[in-house]
C-alpha cells in the first residue's frame, strides 16, 4: 500500500524511515513499485513537489522502521540488476 502526501504526517510520525531519495520522480516510482511487489508499505514525500519543479526537490521514499532492512535489501536487488546486453548469447559465425 502507498501513501500519499494529502495524508497526514502526523499518521506517520516515529513510524517511517527514509531509504532512499531521489531527485527524478521517474526513478521514485520505480522503486516504490519494486518495494510495493515485495509487500513492503510505502510512503513518497516529496513526490508532488518535485514534479511541479523538477531536480528542485528530491522525492524520499519512506517506509515502516520494521521494513527498513527488507526495504534496503530490495533497492540494493534493484539496483544490482543488469539487463543484459542485446548481444548477450549471440554467437559470432
Amino acid at each position: 500500500m502507498s501513501h500519499t502526501e494529502g495524508q497526514s504526517m502526523k499518521e506517520h510520525e516515529g513510524e517511517f524511515v527514509t531509504v532512499a531519495t531521489f531527485p527524478e520522480p521517474m526513478e521514485a516510482s520505480v522503486a516504490r513499485s519494486a518495494l510495493e511487489a515485495a509487500g513492503i508499505e510505502v510512503y513518497l514525500r516529496g513526490e508532488t513537489a518535485n514534479s511541479m519543479v523538477p531536480v528542485a526537490f528530491a522525492a524520499e521514499l519512506q517506509v515502516r522502521t520494521e521494513d527498513e532492512a527488507a526495504a534496503r535489501e530490495v533497492l540494493q536487488s534493484a539496483e544490482d540488476y543488469e539487463e543484459p546486453a542485446e548481444d548477450a548469447g549471440k554467437t559470432e559465425a
